[in-house]
Order: structure tokens, then sequence, then C-alpha cells
């Protein structure tokens, strides 16, 4: 009979062993579902901090427990409560072994719990170690630190695969790039899998991937990607400035020049969208000139200066419609300056180039001719000096209005005036 009640006293023990050891388990759940439906409530958060430091005392009891060490609820549990904790934790040097705590049990409890029980407390998990990595990659760039910033970021996308994670982590990486350009890459990868989504903010998304491509020299996605985007939103101005500054930069200005028209008819008042356009033509003639000056025949000579020509004169309009929009508008004066000049400057090389059997009237016919057309392009010149006084492009336009005036009256003046604007171009190049 002793025998028995030994038996008996020993399976009893066991058993209570075992209540025990689930007890554990229990209070953690309990505590932790009681942090959880109070958390948010401000008046109650030191009962909200008391119950997830019970919760934890009791998970980590369960979790040190052969019997409960290893069940799924355990590494659930343990993950959310561990990434609540460092959540609510601002101090990062105890705030990480929380965090890496909470990710290793999380990881964990998603390979153990094959039947998807207790997905919520992962799915809290995931929640809480995405805040703390927001909040402290936030501080990271604010704090121009953006390679750690991108790194707590991409930690967020690894957590919650949140499209806005995705967006700052790709922020991030591109700021990243301006010193360590192997962090381009990641941004691309991120702006990818942003355009793969319905993120809100893609118009955007588009614009900075097909940028971060030609940062990289990739000029064949570069222009895929926005010709893409143009096609999916063919209203958006900043789109179509895009496509238009990226393709001059690839040097495929000529497949741009029919869809100027309506890109400006979305956005009249867009100057930039204009001068773009202007400055797509502008470039089409300085190749054109170029082919013309090389050109063995005569009649292929003659075609290429009217061609250029014709391009000059688009551009000029173009120029002055961005002025039309803002007088004041640096690179249209510029611009349009010397597009005007350009036709006097090659009218007073042809003066010069004249045999040595010519007349005087010849000479001056030209001469006068060209002197009149650098007065059609003097108000832009000078403009653009009194807008940008230190610009080297500027000042050099406006001496060489002064260079090739006829006015002999005037001459003396007119060669001071230059060799005063070359005095300041030599300064500023000296620095």
């Amino acid at each position: 009979m002793k025998i028995k009640f030994l038996i008996i006293g020993l399976l009893g023990f066991i058993s209570a062993t075992a209540f025990a050891q689930k007890g554990q388990l229990s209070d953690a759940q309990d505590n932790y579902a009681s942090f959880d439906a109070i958390k948010s409530a401000k008046n109650l958060d030191s009962k909200a901090a008391q119950n997830l430091a019970d919760a934890k005392t009791a998970i980590d009891k369960a979790s040190t427990n052969e019997k409960t060490a290893t069940l799924p609820q355990t590494y659930a549990l343990k993950g959310a409560i561990y990434g609540a904790l460092a959540m609510r934790d601002s101090v990062p040097a105890t705030a990480e072994p929380k965090i890496s705590t909470a990710l290793d049990n999380i990881k964990k409890a998603k390979t153990a719990d094959t039947k998807g029980e207790y997905k919520k407390l992962i799915d809290d998990g995931n929640l809480y170690v995405a805040i703390y990595y927001q909040g402290i990659g936030v501080k990271q760039y604010q704090a121009k630190k953006y390679e750690q910033a991108y790194q707590s970021f991409d930690n967020w996308v690894q957590a919650t695969g949140d499209t806005t994670a995705l967006y700052y982590s790709s922020l991030a990486a591109t700021n990243a790039g301006n010193t360590n350009p192997k962090f381009y890459q990641n941004a691309i990868a991120a702006d990818n899998k942003l355009l793969a989504t319905n993120y809100s903010a893609n118009v955007k998304v588009y614009g900075f991937l097909a940028t971060l491509y030609m940062q990289v020299k990739d000029t064949t996605n570069a222009l895929k990607t926005i010709n893409a985007a143009v096609t999916k939103y063919p209203t958006n101005a900043s789109l179509r400035e895009t496509q238009v500054r990226l393709a001059l930069q690839a040097g495929k200005e000529k497949d741009l020049t029919g869809s100027f028209d309506a890109a400006i008819a979305n956005d009249p008042k867009n100057k930039n969208l204009v001068y773009y356009a202007a400055l797509t033509y502008s470039r089409m003639a300085d190749s054109q000139e170029d082919d013309a000056s090389k050109a063995k025949d005569d009649a292929t000579k003659a075609a290429g200066v009217k061609a250029a020509e014709d391009n000059y004169a688009k551009a000029a309009d173009y120029y002055k419609k961005s002025l039309a929009i803002d007088p004041d508008y640096f690179e249209g004066n510029l611009n349009l300056g010397y597009v005007l000049m350009r036709p006097a400057i090659d009218i007073y090389n042809q003066a010069r180039a004249l045999p040595s059997n010519a007349t005087q009237k010849q000479y001056d016919d030209l001469r006068l001719k060209a002197d009149a057309q650098f007065e059609v392009a003097y108000p832009y010149l000078q403009k653009a000096v009194d807008l940008n006084p230190k610009s080297v492009d500027a000042l050099s336009n406006l001496r060489n209005y002064y260079r090739g005036k006829y006015d002999p009256a005037h001459a003396a003046d007119n060669k001071a005036k230059g060799d005063d604007l070359k005095k300041q171009i030599d300064a500023l190049s000296s620095k």
C-alpha cells in the first residue's frame, strides 16, 4: 500500500509541475493580452508597462522550461513581447538586444506554427519590429546617416513588406549612393518593387527610378522606365519634363520632337518644359551645323545649314515662350541670346573671309547685316548677365557681342567693354 501511495503521490507531483509549466505560458499570454488591449491608452500607460513586464517575466520562464520552450505559442509570444519591449525602449543600446530576441523568435514561430494558430502574435511582433526600425531610421535619416537609415528601413521592409517602408528605403539608399555608389542598386531594387504594387506615390517613383538608371549609366533602362511612365500617366508634366531631360542626356533628342506640343499643352505654365523643348531643337541644330561643316559637297552642306537654321529658329520660338512665362528665367535669356547671336557670328565670319578682291561695299553690307542681328540678341545677352553676373557663359556671350559690333564711331568704347568682360571672365575662371 505504501508503494501505491508513493506512486500516486509522484504522479500528482508531476501533474502539478506540468500545470505550473503551462501556467507560465498562460500568464505570459494573459499579461500580453492585457497589454495589447490598453497599449494605446495614454492614461493607462503605466498599467500597460506593468502588464508587459509581467508578460516578459512569464515568457522568459516558459522559454527556459523544456516542456514549453519549443512550443509555437512560446516563440510567437516571446517575439511579440520582446518586439513591444524594444518598440517602447528609447535607448538603442538596450533596445537592440530585445529586437534581436524578437526577430529570432518570430522566425522560429513562423516555422513552428504550421497551422497558423498564432498568426496574430507573429503579426504583432513584426509590427512592433517595424515601428522600432521606422523610428530609428527616421532619426538616422534626419542626421544624414543614410547608410544606417537604409538598413533600418530595409529591416522595416523585411518585417512587414510595407510600401511606405520600401519608399523610405529607396530615399535613404539614393542619398547613401551619393557617397557610396553601391547603394544606388539598393534604391533601384526598392523602386522596382514599388512599381510592382499600387503604391500611391508611384508617379514619383517612376521619375526617381529613371534618374537612378541614368546615374549608373544604364541609359536603356532609364529611357524604358520614363517612356513607360509617360505612357501610363500621359498628362503628368513632371514625367514629361524628366523624359525630355533624360533624352537630352542620352543624346536621343530626335525621338522627342513630336511630343513637345502635347506635353506643353498639359502644363502650359511649365517654363522648364518649354525650355527643354527649345534646348532639344538647339542641340539638333548644333549637330546639323557641325555635320554641314564636314560635308564634302555643296548640296549636302547647304541642306545641313538650312536644317540647322530651321531648328535654331524653332529653338528661339520656344525660348521666347519660356520667357513669356518668366521674363527673369536665366537659362531662357542665356540660351535665347546665344541662339539669336549665332547667325550674326556666321555673317561676321563671312565678312572676314571675303576674298581680297571683294569690294568695301560687300564687306560693309555683311557687317551691317551681322550688326543688325547682334542687336536682336543684345537684350537677352545683357539680361542674362544682369541676372547672373558670375556666369562665365553669360559674360562670354556678351563679350562676343561687343567684339562683333560694327560701330566705327564707338569702336573704342565697345573694345573697352569687351576687355572689361574678359577680365571678369578670367577672374572667375581662375577661381
